[in-house]
């Protein structure tokens, strides 16, 4: 662990908490962390100090407010109409808006950087709210036993019902699918954190930027250290990196977790080329 960079050590501390213990204050300080590692320099306290501010400004707000929905509507006000903060349709996959710090200086993001904001204030006014892992999509839901609903922060807090999501799956598909319950359950601290890295991976691997992509893998890893898929990329971008010691290692373990991968024959093959490279 010495060798790691101070972002990097944050995360794996981060990483290593127990999934009973992480809360909302992790989810910060780990975006945080992703965040530290493109940005060295950066001061993590000015971001801190955002988000404090941000508290501030609305308690007095809701101080007195009783009725949930007007709590949200509240926090809609001030997020969306007042710091316009907003999605990037126009560079979606701009990796700033996988970054925290980027979010709240560009006040542009994608649906899980946003519902992160939100889920921060929330907690910190003592409105908690979780995060709900929609397919190709994020979403999120107040804690709160008389307020059933949705709000998507990618689309300036818009509120939904059940059969508005329902609708939004038909529109994010271009074709109606069923609604399952499963893609309105609750998502834990881990993997909000591990998607962030995912959307992190796939945008460096559009992008032909392999360490990075490495990068993000190496991370989600600490997070989840059992997915053989991640070691299995991991390797293979360590073969694209010329790391091929490292890559064999990876493709074999992957191999040996997962034997009737339907990859196996192109991953056989790739191990007796690294072969000859070593």
């Amino acid at each position: 662990m010495l060798s790691l960079s101070p972002a990097r050590q944050k995360f794996w501390q981060i990483a290593h908490t127990p999934d009973r213990e992480m809360s909302i204050e992790h989810l910060v300080e780990g975006a945080l962390a992703i965040a530290w590692e493109e940005y060295p320099r950066m001061d993590l306290g000015h971001y801190r100090d955002i988000f404090d501010r941000m508290v501030r400004d609305l308690e007095p707000r809701i101080a007195e407010i009783r009725y949930p929905l007007k709590i949200v509507q509240e926090i809609n006000q001030y997020l969306f109409a007042e710091q316009n903060f907003c999605g990037n349709d126009l560079d979606y996959y701009d990796p700033r808006n996988s970054f925290i710090t980027d979010v709240l200086e560009r006040r542009l993001g994608i649906p899980l950087t946003l519902s992160l904001i939100y889920m921060v204030l929330g907690d910190r006014l003592g409105f908690p709210i979780e995060g709900i892992s929609f397919p190709g999509h994020f979403i999120i839901r107040p804690q709160h036993p008389d307020l059933e609903i949705f709000i998507d922060p990618y689309n300036q807090g818009e509120i939904l019902f059940p059969e508005d999501c329902a609708n939004k799956l038909a529109q994010l598909y271009g074709r109606e699918v069923p609604l399952q319950q499963e893609y309105l359950e609750p998502v834990g601290i881990r993997r909000i954190l591990d998607r962030l890295l995912n959307n992190l991976k796939m945008i460096y691997l559009r992008s032909h930027e392999p360490s990075k992509a490495l990068a993000a893998i190496e991370r989600s890893l600490m997070l989840n250290p059992d997915v053989p898929t991640q070691c299995r990329d991991r390797g293979l971008i360590c073969y694209q990196l010329d790391r091929f010691t490292e890559a064999r290692i990876d493709l074999e373990n992957y191999l040996q977790s997962v034997p009737h991968a339907t990859d196996r024959g192109i991953i056989t093959q790739l191990i007796e080329e690294i072969k000859h490279c070593i």
